[in-house]
């Protein structure tokens, strides 16, 4: 039984490694950041189910953390999801990895791995690499800026199979 729980612990401690070398960008300007965000793809997750025209609004407190809104259109009822959060800024992180709180006691980590200079996009992950989005200021993106996103993302360990390109109307 103990060589089969140092194993374990290898494994889980090896698999721990490979996810803590997710690279972010080295410093996040949260003034900057702030604001309205459309995602542009993603990895399908259970809670975003049959959303479109998905967006998030970050606005930062005086206490230092983010207040984070998620939206969405729910395209068979016709109705809006949205659901609200509190990001913290991770210590010595450069303001690049937060904690991202829907309800207490749980806590995600949100990580910007890629980040253009003037903040118009912003691609966001967890160090498993089960997450993965990315964002940008308008609702369209460049076919050209796209494709060198996901080779980025690509190169950071992302299984690209996953990533799927979310749905905007022109009535947002």
């Amino acid at each position: 039984m103990p060589i089969l729980t140092a194993a374990g612990i290898m494994i889980l401690s090896s698999t721990k490694r490979k996810a803590q070398d997710l690279e972010t960008v080295p410093y996040v300007d949260l003034e900057k950041y702030a604001g309205e965000w459309f995602e542009i793809a993603s990895f399908p997750q259970i809670f975003q189910k049959g959303c479109t025209n998905t967006k998030a609004i970050y606005t930062p407190n005086e206490d230092g953390t983010i207040q984070v809104e998620n939206s969405c259109n729910l395209s068979e009822k016709g109705k809006t999801r949205t659901t609200t959060a509190k990001a913290f800024v991770v210590n010595n992180s450069g303001n690049a990895k937060l904690n991202v709180q829907f309800f207490w006691p749980l806590k995600g980590k949100y990580w910007i791995i890629d980040l253009a200079r003037d903040y118009s996009y912003a691609v966001v992950g967890h160090p498993n690499r089960k997450y993965l989005w990315i964002l940008s200021r308008t609702p369209e993106m460049d076919a050209k800026l796209y494709s060198q996103i996901i080779e980025r993302a690509e190169e950071k360990g992302f299984d690209l199979s996953k990533l799927e390109k979310t749905i905007h109307s022109e009535d947002l």
